[in-house]
């Protein structure tokens, strides 16, 4: 055997392999007259570890495209050799300055690009943030997409509306299987939420196991008695856990999550303190479980049940089709049978519990539903706490339903709403559980990133371990270091009605600037021959000043425009881009002297 041969066959067993073979070469020399000291024989060891080489494997990427600095938009890309796979696509609703916009959605680019080694889809759970994009991706890239059976219930419906149903692969998960893809393989978790069929994922890898745990809480008291699999979790980390990435929406919070079951213990108080009023419940439309106590509780008090609002009714048929809920018949009445019963015997189930604009209750508050007005004998619960940035819209509402004399219930009164994200000690336990050698926070805003890191480091996990990334960072392990070594394009699409990334920046600032200052449009006619003007200047004000009572500003507005039009020479009446330049810099100087404000401004010439 050479010695090339005896290194390979020494590295195969492990660390005792040199300590034989010296013992083997020593065997045919006379035997030492004194055995080796402790100290020394402590030494060879240690020496050995030095000389013993890592272990290359197979470089594992983590891409985010969303979900982290924000709440929603939750997506992210695993990507091993060709192979690529997407965990949830979700969406995002938009914020105060993007007006006009309906949805915001994760920007596909990377994925399009990198096409051919798109494996398939997971979803960890059929919430809007999670499912909500999904569409939009398939209509770029047709891959086959895995979830669980209510999961792929709620996504069949959003396939639906968009002319995609019957066109895609959907495939039913039950947690405890694993779907392959390509040389990386996902295992799926039982986990509880806010609505059912939740998991994590196992990603197992090359370079390692990767867990995942999806928007999760420990509940030991479901109200599906499916509690999630803590076991599972427990195994993965005794056998070795290379990177857990874990729900950061409720880091800030101490304690534990309490158990959906408190919610149904209110529920039946609140419906006692209601009686001999309609009752009106404004929750999340997928929690599904939430929804199943309010009917327990009407079956209880002998009270039909209304529901309203589009994705509502949408959610609770699919549970119901699915065998998610327990409905007794003739409990669900339609909406038109309403007026047959008593107020006192009916409860609604409505969306509108973040104040959103269009909601059913909304427009209830702002007297502008069809079907129901609110009156002193409504009493109506509010079960759902206000996602960030919506508290103003709740505050609007309730004031707006009291004020037409109304009893309103909300979460901070009784304890008629509980989290689906876990807090501090549950996050720990899954750290302790799963033992990670790296950790990254995700799903959350940074502060709530920040948040969990503090908490890792507190159950042992190195500084250099900790891993805060941005969206785009691609993120690279080989199952001995992780790092961020590059970025891919990413960012946020803006779905404005049936247009996708066709809404940017530009038309953005154009209508922000149009809601602050309005528009003022100057009309001139011109005959082209001559290029004299024939009529105008006219000005026309939308969402600057009322102009039957501004008159006075806009003669002057017209002289001044007539008399930069009289002060162009003939080259720049034949230019039309610098006349309209001309004109608008005349314009927006003298508006704002006297007002103060820049309104935008639209010369217009038409030529006769």
């Amino acid at each position: 055997m050479n010695e090339k041969e005896k290194n390979t066959k020494s590295r195969g067993k492990g660390a005792a392999a040199p300590a034989q073979k010296r013992y083997y070469r020593k065997k045919a020399q006379p035997a030492p007259e004194k055995a080796p000291s402790a100290e020394k024989a402590a030494e060879a060891p240690a020496q050995r570890t030095r000389h013993t080489k890592e272990v290359k494997r197979t470089p594992v990427k983590i891409i985010p495209l969303g979900g982290l600095h924000e709440i929603g938009k939750n997506m992210t890309v695993f990507e091993c050799s060709n192979d690529m796979f997407i965990l949830d696509c979700g969406l995002a609703f938009p914020d105060a300055d993007m007006p006009g916009v309906d949805i915001v959605i994760p920007d596909f680019t990377y994925v399009e690009r990198n096409r051919e080694k798109l494996r398939g889809v997971v979803i960890t759970h059929g919430h809007e943030d999670h499912i909500g994009g999904l569409a939009y991706l398939l209509k770029k890239v047709n891959v086959p997409v895995y979830a669980t059976r209510l999961t792929i219930g709620l996504i069949e419906g959003k396939l639906r509306e968009q002319g995609l149903y019957g066109k895609v692969t959907l495939n039913v998960v039950e947690p405890k299987k694993t779907v392959k893809m390509g040389c990386m393989a996902v295992e799926f978790i039982k986990v509880n939420h806010s609505i059912p069929d939740s998991v994590g994922m196992a990603i197992h890898t090359p370079a390692g196991v990767i867990v995942h745990t999806g928007d999760f809480k420990v509940d030991y008291s479901p109200i599906d008695e499916k509690i999630i699999d803590l076991a599972r979790f427990g195994e993965l980390g005794s056998k070795g856990v290379l990177a857990l990435m874990a729900d950061s929406t409720n880091a800030e919070r101490p304690g534990y999550t309490h158990s959906e079951r408190a919610v149904g213990a209110s529920f039946d108080n609140l419906f006692k303190k209601g009686e001999g009023k309609r009752i009106i419940i404004a929750t999340f439309s997928s929690n599904i479980h939430r929804v199943q106590q309010i009917i327990n509780c009407a079956v209880r008090y002998g009270r039909k049940v209304a529901i309203f609002g589009r994705s509502m009714v949408n959610v609770i048929n699919t549970a119901i089709e699915l065998g998610y809920l327990d409905v007794p018949d003739g409990v669900i009445i339609d909406i038109e049978m309403m007026n047959r019963y008593e107020s006192e015997r009916i409860v609604l189930i409505t969306t509108g519990s973040q104040g959103e604009p269009m909601s059913a209750l909304t427009r209830m508050a702002m007297n502008d539903h069809k079907k129901v007005n609110i009156t002193p004998m409504d009493f109506i619960i509010i079960s759902a706490t206000p996602i960030p940035g919506n508290e103003k819209f709740v505050t609007r509402v309730v004031n707006e339903l009291m004020k037409s004399g109304a009893e309103v219930v909300y979460e901070a009164m009784y304890e008629v709403h509980v989290s689906g994200h876990a807090c501090q000690e549950e996050l720990k336990l899954m750290l302790a559980l799963t033992k990670p050698k790296f950790f990254i926070p995700v799903h959350g805003e940074y502060k709530h990133l920040k948040k969990h890191a503090g908490l890792a480091y507190e159950m042992g996990i190195p500084k250099e371990n900790v891993i805060i990334a941005e969206i785009g960072n691609v993120i690279e392990t080989d199952g001995t270091r992780m790092a961020v070594v590059s970025q891919v394009p990413s960012g946020r699409v803006l779905v404005d009605g049936l247009g996708v990334g066709d809404v940017g920046s530009i038309v953005l600032r154009d209508r922000k600037h149009l809601a602050q200052d309005g528009l003022i449009i100057v009309v001139i006619g011109i005959e082209r021959a001559t290029n004299e003007i024939v009529a105008g200047p006219d000005i026309i004000s939308r969402g600057f000043v009322y102009v039957r009572e501004s008159e006075e500003l806009m003669d002057e507005a017209r002289l001044l425009l007539s008399s930069t039009l009289s002060n162009c020479s003939a080259a720049e009446m034949r230019e039309w881009n610098t006349l309209k330049g001309k004109m608008r810099d005349a314009l927006s100087d003298f508006i704002y002297q006297k007002t103060k404000r820049s309104p935008m401004i639209l010369p217009i010439i038409m030529e006769t």
